[in-house]
């Protein structure tokens, strides 16, 4: 983590839709010299200068992790249907905002991305390499030592310099990919851990991702007063079994609970591990709170246990943590991560995925309906995409997990066989299998009297992968509030920090 190069005071003007959003002081990002930051920074600048400048006080941004345009589609279809109402014509929470765009995914060096630059173009400004979280294009992904030299300053840190509150959310590990974009820097996002970093990082004295997050407090601002999501055991030493699964250890091989030093940093911390220690947390309090729900990563929402012992929802940590963001009169910068979204399409579980997606959007419109659209800057979109179809001609109102009929009759595709809507083009729902002999056969199962509707179903697919691949078309952005309007076209990925930091003025 990068401390900040310089910083000057800034007067803001008010333009004619100003709101109550504060005066900050200004920060430049120790990436500021980076060509990808130069040019998302004009392109934003362009806009405001025809557009005018906005004000917001807040910014939420939502991510569904792998949410691309079939993702979003879908989980229309099947949140409506699940409600009992019409599917196609079911409006998402997302999708009533009233600013919309498309993403460009790429990165620095490849045309189909993974989640941990994409996250870094949102929270950095840069595009960066495949499997790097917080670093530029100055880099050597061969050298962990250059993430600090070719270091990036996040939105997050900003916001903490400036003396705003911050939060991040996942329903993946806390150290995964996105949630990490927003505080760590390092040369392979799988360094989640001390067990994961390699022999050479650790000559090199790199750090694992989980003590970067309690290293916060060594640079500007106390951290995160929100930190909500899975991942307890990246953070608890291998000899210490899980306080929910007796069964289960830490994965941390140095003896450092990182949990108990976070919250021995400061007073007033709370570490909460389950829904019972969540609905005990003060929300409407001063303090910071550290929620870690899993030991990996949190479970589905179909799958969630929703009990006391068991897990919040996306939308309830959603809410609380805007609850508590929203004591500091200075704002605040919140990211919301549905990651399990993207877990789901990788299984080739399209229903899984869906219900993450739905689960999203719950949260979603929870934070619409909880801020004002005068002072709070929503944003949602995805890191990349994902392989997933809709196709076939299936009837009007055809179950979305269903099999493709028309005019209330199977539909066969030229193998005679019927089909379902959904499909990917890749993955473990191959209908090519290895024989014994080592050659391939390629030959679909019969689903005529297999229940595609049932949890666990694997979607049929065509090339056979162990997992299915990310998607390298351009994803949606949709947003409300102040600085909306300066979403308009197909935009880089990049420009969404521009936008988000030009509208709460952490950067000029």
């Amino acid at each position: 983590m990068r401390m900040i190069l310089a910083a000057s005071a800034a007067v803001l003007a008010i333009s004619a839709c100003a709101t109550s959003a504060p005066q900050r002081t200004t920060m430049v990002p120790v990436q500021a010299a980076d060509s990808y930051f130069v040019k998302g920074a004009n392109a934003i600048q362009a806009k405001i200068a025809a557009r005018g400048q906005p004000r917001a006080k807040n910014v939420i941004l939502f991510i569904g992790d792998g949410m691309g345009i079939s993702t979003i589609t879908a989980a229309r279809i099947y949140a409506g249907q699940s409600k009992g109402l019409d599917g196609e014509s079911y409006q998402l929470a997302m999708e009533k905002l009233p600013w919309s765009a498309f993403s460009k995914t790429y990165t620095h060096d490849s045309q189909v991305a993974d989640s941990a630059p994409t996250a870094v173009a949102m929270t950095t400004g840069v595009k960066s390499y495949n499997g790097s979280i917080g670093v530029t294009q100055a880099a050597n992904l061969k050298d962990c030592t250059t993430a600090k030299t070719a270091g990036t300053t996040t939105l997050w840190e900003l916001a903490e310099a400036a003396g705003m509150a911050t939060g991040v959310i996942s329903t993946a590990t806390i150290t995964h990919a996105t949630p990490s974009a927003t505080y760590a820097e390092t040369v392979e996002r799988d360094w989640e851990s001390d067990a994961n970093v390699s022999a050479e990082g650790k000559a090199a004295g790199c750090k694992d991702i989980a003590t970067q997050l309690i290293d916060w407090t060594k640079a500007n601002g106390d951290g995160f007063e929100v930190i909500l999501g899975g991942g307890r055991a990246n953070f608890l030493p291998n000899t210490m079994a899980d306080p929910e699964y007796a069964n289960q250890k830490g994965r941390r091989l140095d003896g450092r609970n990182l949990a108990d030093e976070w919250k021995a940093q400061a007073p007033n911390r709370t570490l909460i591990t389950n829904t019972t220690s969540f609905k005990a947390f003060d929300w409407n309090g001063d303090g910071q709170v550290f929620g870690l729900f899993e030991p990996g990563h949190m479970q589905y929402n179909l799958d969630r246990t929703k009990t006391d012992d068991g897990e919040p929802s996306i939308k309830d940590m959603t809410t609380a943590a805007i609850t508590r963001l929203s004591r500091n009169p200075n704002g605040y910068v919140l990211m919301v991560e549905g990651g399990r979204v993207d877990h789901g399409l990788h299984a080739g579980d399209a229903q899984r995925a869906l219900g993450d997606a739905a689960a999203l959007d719950e949260a979603i419109a929870a934070a619409v309906a909880m801020t004002d659209p005068e002072e709070t800057l929503i944003i949602v979109t995805a890191d990349h995409s994902h392989t997933l179809t809709i196709s076939g001609y299936p009837q009007r109102g055809n179950p979305i997990l269903g099999l493709v009929q028309e005019g209330g009759k199977l539909s066969l595709a030229a193998d005679g066989k019927p089909y379902t809507t959904l499909g990917f083009s890749n993955g473990p729902g191959s209908v090519c299998k290895k024989q014994d002999d080592g050659k391939w056969l390629c030959d679909r199962a019969d689903l005529t009297n297999v229940d595609t509707t049932a949890l666990g179903f694997k979607q049929q697919s065509l090339v056979p992968l162990g997992a299915e691949t990310h998607g390298g078309e351009d994803v949606a952005i949709f947003a409300s509030g102040p600085g909306a309007n300066l979403f308009s076209g197909a935009m880089e990925q990049n420009e969404i920090f521009h936008v988000m930091a030009r509208s709460t003025g952490l950067t000029k």
